[in-house]
């Protein structure tokens, strides 16, 4: 069986990531979101195990002694980290594996894992002004954290040539087309099928001998 690719997604805030992702995973076979770990206490009607798997941060630490994380970061005061063993056992079963995380994490992954088994996409905005606009449209947000998130955003983005792709979030419809097709283009690369299935016609080929 084909081991599965980790898919690892990055985007500064407001740039519609979540409803994006959301999508892919609901019309996407063979597709499983991975559940970070956080020491962040759960927000109201967050379940332990489905948002996050929260932790308390001596057993974080403890983790992190262990070699436990694919990659882990400090945010905001909080930790963040994704299990290595948890990936490991939804690609040995041919499944893709999705993991929303920030540029921090996006690139301990990319030096952690040999070339060709992670795929780096970054989601931006069409522009600054209509990145502004989506974040003070929120209602949610003061004026002065409106301009903190997009000096983040700014700073994220100075990552981006270390992304295989970048897809414009200008047209959602569009946005979750295009992200689905790199997911099916980079099947066909591994010879799979849209759905991430080994494709039978080519199981017992000797795909060595093609001068023979």
């Amino acid at each position: 069986m084909t081991s599965g690719v980790l898919f690892v997604i990055s985007a500064p805030s407001g740039c519609g990531k979540t409803t994006i992702l959301d999508e892919i995973l609901r019309s996407t076979p063979g597709l499983i979101f991975s559940i970070s770990h956080t020491t962040r206490a759960p927000r109201a009607g967050e379940q332990d195990g489905v948002a996050y798997h929260f932790t308390d941060e001596p057993l974080f630490r403890k983790m992190v002694g262990e070699d436990a994380f694919l990659e882990w970061a400090e945010v905001h005061g909080k930790l963040y980290g994704t299990s290595k063993g948890t990936v490991e056992h939804h690609r040995r079963r041919g499944l893709d594996v999705l993991l929303d995380i920030d540029t921090q994490g996006a690139l301990q992954v990319r030096e952690r894992l040999p070339a060709g088994e992670a795929v780096l996409i970054f989601i931006v905005p069409p522009s600054w002004q209509e990145l502004e606009r989506r974040l003070s449209g929120r209602g949610t947000e003061l004026p002065e954290n409106v301009t903190l998130r997009l000096k983040n955003a700014r700073r994220e983005m100075q990552c981006i040539d270390h992304y295989d792709f970048v897809v414009v979030n200008d047209d959602l419809p569009s946005a979750i087309a295009t992200l689905r097709a790199i997911i099916i283009a980079e099947r066909s690369r591994r010879r799979c099928s849209p759905d991430g299935l080994p494709i039978p016609i080519l199981a017992d080929l000797a795909t060595d001998d093609c001068g023979a």
